[in-house]
């Protein structure tokens, strides 16, 4: 998946941006440079959270992703196991 350009504290900060009700959410989209769609997807994501929140969701989002490889290739080598048993 491709890294975003902005970081937590950045994408935070224009949602609170758009929650003041200042500017439209096209015309702040365009102020940022990112699309009305990127803006929804962040706010369905991030919607109602701090700084520190975010940073715990994409710890756990890490360890997440480490957890479900960590599987795989225990379910990979189990298969190989079972292979070589059914050989014999």
């Amino acid at each position: 998946m491709k890294e975003s350009a902005f970081t937590e504290e950045q994408i935070l900060r224009i949602l609170h941006e758009a929650e003041k009700d200042e500017k439209t959410i096209g015309s702040l989209c365009r102020e940022e440079g990112i699309t009305e769609t990127t803006f929804y997807r962040w706010r369905r994501r991030y919607g109602g959270m701090t700084v520190s929140e975010a940073g715990r969701l994409k710890d756990l989002e890490k360890e997440n992703a480490r957890l479900k490889r960590l599987l795989a290739e225990r379910d990979l080598e189990i298969d190989a196991l079972q292979a070589f048993v059914s050989k014999k």
